[in-house]
Formats: structure tokens, sequence, C-alpha cells
């Protein structure tokens, strides 16, 4: 398996670095690095592209899911009281929230049901960090999702 991070990175790096040859000449690489490396693109891109668009969903979705419980406090570390970002959580369940209502009709309920039930304890343990709680539908992801509680 590879890294999907790593490798969407160089990936991305690699396309918003592509321009014409008179205006980046590959002074500091040899034809040689610069075929290798584009070579290693070529790769990297095929490799995805055999990734059922299922799994790249979800991964993104476990990815949001993870990162929102940790800013929401939900960290399994003593320390998971420093790492609380109720800002940070909120942008994360939201976009979490917009992924999983956009995609559910896509990947299936096999998919998106536990996706939801995941969400949901997010935007309750969210409504319960919160010393001043959202109004019904005004919390994380609920324009998406309508109120929780």
């Amino acid at each position: 398996m590879y890294s999907v991070n790593n490798d969407f990175q160089s990936v991305c790096d690699k396309l918003t670095s592509m321009s014409t040859e008179d205006s980046n000449p590959r002074n500091s690489y040899s034809e040689d690095a610069a075929r290798a490396a584009d070579s290693g693109v070529s790769q990297q891109i095929r490799d995805i592209a055999e990734v059922p668009a299922v799994e790249v969903i979800t991964t993104g979705a476990v990815h949001l899911m993870s990162a929102a419980a940790v800013k929401v406090g939900l960290a399994d570390d003593p320390n998971a009281e420093d790492l609380k970002d109720l800002d940070e959580a909120r942008k994360l369940i939201t976009a979490l929230a917009g992924l999983v209502s956009a995609a559910a009709p896509e990947i299936g309920s096999q998919h998106a049901g536990p996706l939801r039930d995941g969400l949901r304890s997010l935007q309750l343990a969210f409504r319960e960090a919160s010393l001043i709680p959202d109004a019904p539908g005004k919390g994380p992801g609920e324009k998406f999702t309508g109120p929780v509680n």
C-alpha cells in the first residue's frame, strides 16, 4: 500500500509547478533525473487510478473524522484537553457533513451509514464540549444533516 497523502501531495506539487520549457528550464536537474521524476509521477497517477472512488471518499471522510475527534477533545491521550480546538473542530465537522451528505447516494448505505453514525457522534460531542451550545440546526454540519439531539 502506498501513502495517499504523500503521493497526492507529490502529484499536486508536480502539477502546480508545471510550466513551459521556456519559462522553467531544468537547470538544476539532469535530463535523466527529470525523466525519472516524470516516470514516478506517471506511476503514482496509475496507482491512484486503480483505487475505487468509494475508497478515496471513505478514506477522506475518516481523515476528517479523526482530525475532528482530536479537535473536539476525544483524543486517547493524557493531554487531550490541550489538543481541543472547537473552532477547528467546527470546520472539520462541517466539511465532513458536506462530504458525507453529498457522497451518500454514490457510495451506498453500507458505507454511508457508519460515516453518518460517526458524524452524528462528533456533532453530539461538539455540542457537549461547547460552553455555549449552538441553537438547534446551527451546530457544525447541521445545515447538511439537520438538527442533531
